[in-house]
C-alpha cells in the first residue's frame, strides 16, 4: 500500500493522531525526555555514510568506526538501519542522538501505518524526517548534530530515490548519488568516478565499498574494510522486493577485488 504525505496531526481516516511523537507530547509530555546540554566529555560521532543508486534500487552503507575527539570508540557500530520494508536511514554525527532520531522515526512510521492503515509515500517519510531534525536543531546548537541520508524504492515511481539533508532539516534529492560524515568528500571523490547508470548489484557493492576504503585512507575517522579482523562495512540494498543486507561473503569478495586493485 501506499499513501501521501504525512497529514496534520489533528486527524486522520479513523480520528486518531498518525504521527507517534506529536502523540506523545500531547498525551505524556512528561515521557518526553528535556534538552540536556552535552556532557563535557564529547560524545561519540559517527563518521562516513553514503548512498548510491544503482539498477535495482538504492544502496545504502557506512563504515563502522565511531570516534571520540582524536580516539576510536568503537570499530563495530552500525550506523545504516531500514526505517521500513522499503526504506533506509544512514546516519552520521553525535551517535547517541542520530540512534534516538531514528528509533523514533522507525516507530513513526510503523504508527502511521497502524493508525491510518496505509504506509506513508517515500516522499512522505522524507518530509518526516527533515521535520524531526529541525527539532533536534536547538541541540545540534549545542554540538549534538544528526545529519543523516535518507533512501528508499518508490512504489509510485517504481525507481530508488535518495535524500539528503543539514543540520536545520534542509532537504534536498541527489540524482544519482552521495556521501556525508568526516571521510563524505574523499567518499564522494570515488562515486562521481566510478558511478554509472545502470550499475548491477556487484558492481554498486564494488563502488560502495571501494569509496569507503578510500576515505579511510584520507581520513582517521573512517574505519575502512578490515579483511583480517572481519569488519565490512554496513550495507543495505533498498529494491521493489524491500530491504535487503549484502552478506559477509559477498562484501569480502568485494573489499578483496578492490585491494587487489590498489595494489596492482
Amino acid at each position: 500500500m501506499t499513501g501521501g504525505s504525512l497529514p496534520p496531526g489533528s486527524g486522520s481516516p479513523i480520528g486518531a493522531n498518525p504521527s507517534f511523537s506529536d502523540l506523545i507530547k500531547t498525551s505524556r509530555a512528561e515521557a518526553v525526555p528535556p534538552m540536556q546540554p552535552p556532557h563535557a566529555a564529547e560524545p561519540p560521532h559517527g563518521t562516513t555514510v553514503l548512498g548510491l543508486k544503482f539498477e535495482g534500487g538504492v544502496i545504502m552503507a557506512g563504515d563502522k568506526r565511531a570516534i571520540e575527539g582524536f580516539s576510536i570508540a568503537d570499530d563495530r557500530m552500525e550506523k545504516v538501519f531500514p526505517a521500513d520494508e522499503l526504506s533506509a536511514i544512514a546516519i552520521s554525527g553525535a551517535a547517541g542522538q542520530a540512534t534516538e532520531i531514528v528509533r523514533l522515526f522507525q516507530t513513526e512510521l510503523e504508527h502511521y501505518e497502524k493508525v491510518t492503515g496505509d504506509r506513508l509515500s517515500l516522499e512522505g517519510k522524507a518530509n518526516r524526517l527533515a521535520q524531526m531534525i529541525r527539532e533536534n536543531f536547538p541541540l545540534a546548537m549545542q554540538g549534538l548534530v544528526v545529519v543523516p541520508l535518507f533512501g528508499g524504492f518508490d512504489e509510485r515511481r517504481s525507481e530508488g530515490r535518495l535524500f539528503r539533508y543539514d543540520a536545520t532539516g534542509g532537504r534536498w534529492e541527489d540524482e544519482n548519488f552521495h556521501a556525508t560524515g568526516s571521510g563524505g568528500r574523499a567518499a564522494k571523490g570515488t562515486l562521481k568516478k566510478r558511478w554509472k547508470p545502470g550499475l548491477t548489484r556487484e558492481e554498486a557493492v564494488r563502488v560502495t565499498t571501494e569509496a569507503l576504503s578510500d576515505a579511510s585512507q584520507e581520513d582517521v575517522g573512517t574505519g575502512g574494510p578490515d579483511l583480517e579482523r572481519g569488519i565490512f562495512p554496513t550495507v543495505l540494498l533498498l529494491t521493489a522486493e524491500g530491504v535487503e543486507e549484502a552478506g559477509e561473503e559477498e562484501l569480502r569478495s568485494a573489499a578483496e577485488r578492490v585491494a587487489g586493485e590498489e595494489e596492482g
